[in-house]
């Protein structure tokens, strides 16, 4: 069957349509609702840069902005690194392993909303069973009461986020083990290389381009974390969880100011666009392709 020049677009053609109505538009529409005041019920009316004005003015903003990178710097290390052990444990050839692996992957399809009853349980002040092991166990007379204490509801946040996340940054990072040829440790091992320069003189740098990926993906997880603190604390205390996927969220649907929520939308895709033109930028740096 002989196919013309314009067969290949028409198959393109339902993606790039979606991706047309389902991203760029709304994309293009937050950017000009960014310049405007709309409360969705009446028109939106043209305000030129005063949201972007009021929210650099904005304490509550800086705060928000401060709590994304704290759960960031918190979240991404995390999930990188459990989930790339995670990766080694389950790369083994036993009977029984797809049952591990299954079990890892498990928390990342789990209901965020039955994560939270369970996490915040665990978390609770008084009966929580995480301050009963450090007050009986480690004879700590004062545990942090986690969700409601400023200093611990942002670490507590990021610690259930990576426990929820890090099955599926495994997978990734499994395929990429799994990639990696045998043949390279039965040659150093009869070389006399242990298992653990065998993990950093042969599995790391040949995971880098997996790793890279892994990465740049968990940023922008990171950044756009919405579900945990929506379930689990609703931004507080005192704002002391809210980031700024949740806070464009309370202030489009709680407090319907759509405009000034589009201009937080604009800068957070600012931020992540610009950490992941960053991350390219070091690609050079962090990727290996061959030893």
């Amino acid at each position: 069957m002989k196919h013309g020049k314009l067969t290949p677009y028409l198959f393109l053609l339902p993606t790039v349509i979606g991706l047309i109505i389902f991203r760029l538009g709304p994309t293009a529409v937050a950017f000009y609702a960014s310049f405007t005041r709309w409360n969705i019920r009446t028109p939106p009316q043209s305000v030129g840069m005063s949201n972007y004005a009021e929210l650099v003015a904005s304490p509550t903003f800086w705060l928000v902005f401060r709590n994304t990178i704290v759960f960031t710097l918190i979240f991404v290390p995390g999930v990188m690194v459990i989930s790339l052990l995670m990766a080694v444990m389950v790369n083994q050839r036993l009977r029984g392993i797809a049952f591990f692996r299954g079990l890892y992957f498990m928390p990342y399809i789990t209901a965020m909303v039955a994560v939270a009853m369970v996490w915040r349980w665990i978390f609770a002040t008084r009966f929580g069973i995480l301050n009963y092991v450090l007050s009986d166990f480690f004879n700590i007379a004062n545990p942090p009461a986690w969700l409601a204490d400023k200093t611990w509801v942002l670490p507590a946040l990021a610690i259930v986020a990576i426990w929820k996340q890090a099955g599926f940054q495994m997978l990734i990072f499994l395929a990429g083990l799994q990639g990696i040829p045998a043949n390279l440790y039965e040659a150093s091992a009869i070389d006399g290389a242990t298992r653990r320069h065998q993990f950093f003189q042969i599995t790391l740098p040949l995971l880098s381009p997996i790793t890279f990926f892994v990465l740049v993906i968990t940023i922008i997880e990171a950044f756009k974390t919405f579900e945990v603190t929506y379930t689990m604390t609703g931004g507080g205390p005192n704002n002391a969880s809210t980031t700024l996927a949740y806070f464009i969220y309370q202030n489009a649907f709680s407090f319907g100011r759509m405009g000034y929520a589009s201009a937080l939308a604009v800068i957070l895709m600012l931020v992540v666009g610009f950490t992941t033109y960053l991350s390219f930028r070091l690609k050079d740096r962090m990727v290996e392709y061959a030893l």
